[in-house]
């Protein structure tokens, strides 16, 4: 459990031992003892320029683009703010531009870190809201805070993103949240994370419904629609019930970044792109190389 938390959901020993109620001093030698028993193991590799990767990744799966960082074991991601800026910059927005936001935690610690200045650029959620009280859920906040970051517009959906069909009818016929749902017609680039199937994915698996985690075929998803390893995509009982955006509006985006490390993420990360629910990849080296590896195969 220490060891997945740490290696594979990206948690640091301060964090797990807060979730565990553990000392750090207790997880530090758990994490020792997995890697001198095997469980954890930890290769050097041969250096490979990131621009080397970039390429190789761009030309393997089609991507439109991709930037990379050095995989660190500190402040991973939000290194990716930088080249996340530097894509959003080349995109060409501008005064009128939309930029759809998604959630969680590299998608959070992106926007922390801080996004250039795009005056005049529409931020709207990619989703309603989540149910949950966890810092990365908060996708308001995030479009908030994107938007005063790039000197933007902050549009807000005051709607949960997984009503009863009922209450989902009512919501979008509002007149206001109409308004902003129709933002979703019009998105020149949009910033999302990949998320990991629920069943490897004990963090956030509590997040998810009986359905979702049921979903034992599902690769990952991209702001809960659910694909498998080679990009269809897997219905599940909430798909009918979502607000957010669709399918056929992302694919339609001129470029949609997603944001995720962690080599446990490369297969999720490559049905995403293959699901053309994401054309652009933001990550770290050791993911990088993980995906060309399993593209190899």
């Amino acid at each position: 459990m220490v060891a997945r938390l740490h290696y594979e959901s990206d948690l640091s020993q301060v964090e797990i031992a807060r979730r565990l109620g553990l000392s750090t001093a207790t997880i530090s030698r758990l994490l020792r003892r997995a890697r001198e028993e095997g469980i954890v193991r930890i290769e050097i590799r041969d250096f490979t320029a990131p621009e080397d990767l970039t390429r190789k990744l761009v030309e393997t799966l089609g991507l439109r683009k991709a930037a990379l960082v050095e995989t660190t074991e500190v402040g991973l991601l939000a290194a990716l703010a930088q080249p996340v800026g530097t894509l959003l910059k080349e995109a060409g927005l501008k005064d009128g531009s939309v930029l759809a936001i998604g959630w969680g935690r590299a998608i959070r610690e992106v926007i922390r870190a801080g996004l250039p200045s795009i005056p005049g650029v529409i931020t709207v959620p990619a989703t309603g809201g989540m149910q949950q009280p966890a810092p990365h859920f908060q996708i308001s906040e995030f479009v908030r805070l994107a938007a005063e970051q790039l000197g933007g517009t902050p549009q807000f959906i005051h709607a949960p993103y997984l009503p009863s069909q009922e209450y989902r009818d009512a919501f979008v016929n509002d007149p206001t949240i109409r308004d902003q749902i129709a933002l979703w017609d019009r998105i020149d680039a949009a910033l999302v994370g990949v998320g990991l199937p629920h069943g490897v994915d004990p963090v956030h698996a509590g997040a998810a419904t009986s359905s979702e985690r049921a979903l034992v075929h599902a690769a990952g998803d991209v702001i809960r629609h659910y694909f498998d390893e080679d990009g269809y995509l897997v219905p599940w009982d909430g798909d009918e019930r979502l607000i957010a955006v669709s399918p056929e509006q992302l694919r339609a985006v001129p470029l949609v970044i997603g944001v995720a490390v962690s080599p446990a993420k490369a297969k999720s990360i490559i049905g995403a792109v293959r699901a053309r629910l994401i054309n652009a990849v933001v990550t770290d080296t050791a993911t990088a190389e993980t995906m060309l590896a399993l593209l190899r195969k």
